[in-house]
């Protein structure tokens, strides 16, 4: 039988420190780029945590610098920026993203890509290859107009000089569904940045479907764009809408890990 050292009995007298560590973590994750403050009631909903675990534990956080108080509301502290500075500190930024790709495939099934845009083209700088014998063919380094597909229509979409560029070409078709028509490109670009994102099926390969979401740096300025793609077998419309929320909060993560902020915040 193993006697209980002092640092057990500590652990035991003061709570499971894991157990705490957990429930920061739950407060801390309740904050987003879209609710950058929240109000006790608004944390203690999203964690699900009693209300006088919920004040001490914040009470303790903004103490420590974890939060900052505003008014009556918090928001996540400005040590926290410092702390977090060494972590991406001389990363290039697709190494820094791609541990959220590998993550976005295991959620979805399905390749997780990121795209920048290099001239009138959109390049694949970045993935995580599905598991599936049946994949659409993606590779790294892989260029694609911008005219076709999700990813396309995102760059366009928070890029109004390129946007302009790619309108003074013709828009070649790839498929019979890749858009072809000016008017048409400007209506579903326009479409893609009123709703955060983009769906399509079937535009820059026959049977494959894709929907990408932006992805901005600290001054608002677009990165590129996260895309989910597979066979559009697997991947009918709904499947596509299904997976909306995911892809945009793993763009909201992407954001909030390289210190981006989204177009109007402060």
């Amino acid at each position: 039988m193993r006697l209980m050292s002092a640092s057990d009995a500590s652990a035991k007298a003061n709570g499971n420190p894991l157990l705490v560590l957990g429930k920061i973590t739950s407060i801390l994750d309740a904050f987003s780029l879209s609710k950058p403050v929240l109000q006790l009631s608004d944390i203690r909903e999203y964690t699900g945590m009693p209300t006088s675990t919920v004040q001490r534990l914040v009470t303790n956080l903004t103490s420590q610098g974890f939060l900052d108080r505003e008014g009556d509301a918090y928001r996540i502290g400005m040590r926290m920026a410092y702390w977090a500075a060494p972590a991406t500190r001389g990363m290039d930024v697709v190494d820094i993203l791609s541990p959220l790709l590998k993550t976005l495939r295991d959620t979805t099934g399905e390749t997780a890509c990121f795209f920048k845009a290099e001239q009138h083209y959109r390049v694949c700088v970045a993935m995580a290859d599905t598991r599936h014998a049946l994949r659409r063919e993606m590779h790294l380094g892989k260029i694609i107009p911008l005219h076709a597909g999700s990813a396309g229509r995102v760059l366009l979409a928070w890029s109004p000089e390129l946007m302009e560029a790619v309108l003074r070409d013709p828009l070649e078709p790839i498929t019979d569904y890749t858009i072809t028509s000016s008017e048409e490109l400007e209506v579903a670009v326009k479409k893609t940045r009123a709703d955060g994102f983009a769906i399509t099926v079937g535009e820059r390969e026959d049977g494959a479907s894709g929907l990408s979401a932006p992805v901005f740096d600290s001054a608002a300025a677009l990165v590129g764009a996260v895309t989910i793609s597979g066979p559009t077998l697997r991947m009918p419309l709904e499947t596509c809408e299904a997976w909306v929320e995911p892809l945009l909060a793993t763009a909201e993560h992407m954001t909030r890990l390289i210190g981006g902020r989204f177009p109007g915040e402060s």
